[in-house]
């Protein structure tokens, strides 16, 4: 049967209000769906309600001089820190002052243990931890670790506490949420959320660097506070932040758990980190240096020098190789293996993959342990008049080593090879940190002892097609390497 106009056009409307609310769900859910499946969560509150219980707010204190006072914000050796204890003094007379600071921490034993930072509790000499529900228990020390920022507290309850674990820092992606707890500015239990921005992060805060970056909110009084991963588990310490202002614009660093891992076990094993040494000084491998060496993309840790009586030196490592791998972990950048070695077990033998001479070849090396090195303290050469007849090479001055030039520019007596007399001020060896008094050792892996053997391996690379060429230099008996571009490039 035929539909009439009025009864076709209600039946069109039916079935349109009837469609338009399934397609509006089908939209959504399709929209939805990409996020569900990135973890992204419709609320953090369960995972806040869950966590907070086991981090805690640190309050410190310590007694200062007055001689010891500073003012926040200002460098130690201000003028202005002058002024300010002679104003204390006059306020108050010349009497000590305690002072407070606050900082985070979690628990990660119900028995009562919290990690924290290094830098929260440095000096203090009365520490309080106070959980979300305001209980304020006394803590001590176990143990710390300022090369990562990083210190272990016990506290006595009579109950067990509640704890969080530490997860795998190394599973984590940038752009994976993240949930920061702490007491920024005193406001404990303060819970902010965001992602992790970037992984592997150096701010030149020490040789272990290896931050994760977040735009999770952290401000001052959440260091030592956890950055957890959507699972509620520990991926790390939240360390630092980067900000003209002091308040967070959005650009945090946590140290990962990763590097935490170890260094709480030894700390809790020994009371002090104890970290694997293998006695060889590094440099980075620029592009210059990986092309010189015919070794291609730019990797590894190039070794500047070995100790004689280190396992280095006892596995056949030599000063030039270039280190691809330690401990079965690739060895990306110079930086990398101080890291690797430090994590791995004193005493233990393990293979380090090497490129020596074009060819990759794999040693066996036992680790040592760490020791607190003296601070070496370099003697700058003497700027004497410039030596006359000096052969130039590669925009740098040279002439042979002899008893005058070595009083002159301080050179050890054991130090063999070419002495850098002068430098050019607009060449590329200046901005590569050549400086007189320098002495070149080795020209493309090939010893030298006068100009003219600088001259003509120079000369003979440059005819077999290099670009660059590798110096091996010493500098206050300090040994680098340098790769310089051939053909005045």
């Amino acid at each position: 049967m035929a539909l009439t106009g009025g009864e076709g056009n209600r039946r069109r409307h039916v079935i349109l209000a009837l469609a338009v609310p399934l397609l509006a769900t089908l939209f959504v859910a399709f929209i939805a769906s990409p996020l569900a499946a990135r973890g992204a969560p419709d609320s953090f509150a369960d995972l806040a309600e869950r966590l907070s219980p086991a981090v805690v707010n640190i309050s410190t204190s310590q007694v200062l001089k007055p001689g010891d006072m500073a003012i926040p914000g200002v460098p130690e050796d201000s003028p202005l820190n002058d002024f300010f204890d002679e104003f204390m003094e006059q306020q108050q007379g010349p009497r000590p002052q305690r002072v407070q600071s606050l900082g985070s921490g979690f628990v990660i034993d119900p028995k009562g243990i919290v990690v924290t930072n290094n830098h929260v509790i440095e000096g203090a000499d009365k520490i309080e931890v106070t959980f979300i529900d305001g209980t304020t228990l006394p803590a001590t020390v176990k143990g710390s670790d300022p090369k990562t920022d990083l210190a272990v507290l016990e506290v006595v309850s009579d109950k067990p506490l509640p704890y969080v674990e530490l997860g795998d820092s190394e599973r984590i992606r940038v752009g994976d949420w993240v949930v920061a707890i702490g007491n920024p500015f005193g406001l404990g239990g303060s819970v902010t959320a965001g992602i992790v921005s970037a992984l592997n992060r150096d701010i030149h805060a020490g040789n272990y660097d290896d931050f994760i970056q977040t735009d999770a909110a952290i401000n001052r009084g959440n260091s030592g506070g956890p950055l957890f991963d959507m699972q509620g588990r520990v991926v790390g310490v939240n360390s630092a932040i980067i900000s003209p202002s002091g308040a967070s614009v959005g650009i945090g660093f946590a140290v990962p758990t990763s590097t935490v891992k170890p260094v709480v076990d030894q700390i809790m094993k020994y009371g002090e980190t104890r970290r694997g040494w293998i006695g060889v000084r590094i440099q980075s491998v620029t592009p210059e240096i990986a092309e010189s060496l015919g070794l291609g993309v730019a990797r590894g840790a190039l070794v500047a020098g070995v100790s004689p009586d280190g396992p280095a030196s006892a596995a056949g490592i030599e000063t030039g190789d270039i280190v691809l791998a330690f401990n079965g972990r690739t060895i990306n950048a110079m930086r990398d293996l101080p890291r690797v070695v430090a994590e791995t077990d004193i005493g233990s033998t393990v293979d380090v993959q090497l490129f020596r001479d074009g060819e990759t070849l794999t040693r066996k090396i036992e680790v040592g342990r760490l020791e607190d090195e003296e601070e070496k303290v370099a003697q700058s050469a003497p700027k004497d008049e410039p030596v006359e007849k000096a052969t130039v090479v590669l925009g740098l001055s040279l002439s042979a080593l002899n008893d005058d030039l070595r009083r002159r520019f301080g050179v050890p007596a054991e130090t063999e090879g070419v002495l850098v007399t002068d430098v050019d001020p607009l060449g590329a060896a200046i901005e590569k940190g050549i400086r007189p008094g320098d002495v070149i050792v080795e020209v493309a892996q090939r010893p030298v002892s006068t100009p003219a053997d600088v001259e003509r391996i120079v000369l003979s690379e440059e005819k077999g097609g290099r670009r660059s060429v590798l110096l091996r230099m010493s500098s206050a008996g300090d040994i680098r390497f340098v790769a310089l571009r051939l053909g005045g490039e």
